[in-house]
């Protein structure tokens, strides 16, 4: 868990596999789900198509569904890593639920967290081609010539939803809704905090050394 720039996602590419674990990323699921020609599929398109928010509860089989996939396909992985899911307290709740039937439970919640204006730093600063696709940062990974792509020579844009105003927009919406599930969990005593403003090898390292443990003990 952690807010829009946190590097939620890279972290749990790089941990998953060390770990034995299946990297599973609600966003991406929802796009192979809906991809797909299964009753699953069409009943989660059928909300997209008219705008609505897909229910907690199909959300929930939707994830179980893939549980079953990925690890009856291969019984050597030692579980799942969920990237993306819970964004909030009801989600969370209904994730225990749905994992108590299944006589399955949660080992650990990591909480990748960084600064809120760091943040906005990592966010507001991507840059991107409209030519050719390619990606910088102004700081972290800045053209050779300021606002030109180093791959065609063209002029560089930000895209809309990277603009100062609506990344304040999407971490406040984090703030309000998902950051309380921290609380939830660090009471059943699941949080693993975890400092994220660091290189990524080294916020890989603690998050690695950190569940290590609580995965052998479950």
């Amino acid at each position: 868990m952690g807010p829009q720039g946190a590097g939620k996602g890279t972290q749990a590419a790089v941990v998953a596999p060390r770990l034995g674990l299946a990297h599973v990323a609600t966003g991406d699921l929802f796009r192979e789900v809906m991809a797909s020609d299964t009753d699953l599929g069409k009943e989660v398109r059928s909300y997209y198509d008219r705008g609505a928010l897909v229910p907690d509860d199909l959300t929930i089989r939707m994830l179980m569904a893939r549980v079953d996939d990925v690890l009856n396909a291969d019984p050597n992985l030692r579980g799942m890593l969920l990237d993306g899911f819970p964004r909030n307290q009801v989600q969370a709740e209904s994730l225990d639920a749905a994992l108590r039937d299944r006589a399955d439970r949660l080992a650990a919640v990591v909480h990748v967290d960084v600064p809120r204006n760091i943040l906005m730093d990592r966010l507001t600063g991507r840059l991107i081609c409209p030519s050719c696709g390619a990606t910088y940062h102004r700081v972290f990974n800045a053209p050779k010539d300021e606002g030109v792509c180093d791959v065609c020579g063209s002029k560089l844009t930000q895209r809309s939803d990277d603009t100062p105003e609506a990344v304040e927009r999407r971490l406040s919406i984090y703030y309000e809704q998902t950051a309380p599930i921290l609380s939830y969990y660090r009471g059943s005593g699941l949080l693993m905090d975890v400092d994220g403003d660091r290189p990524i090898d080294e916020v890989s390292a603690s998050i690695i050394d950190g569940l290590k443990s609580r995965l052998d003990a479950s």
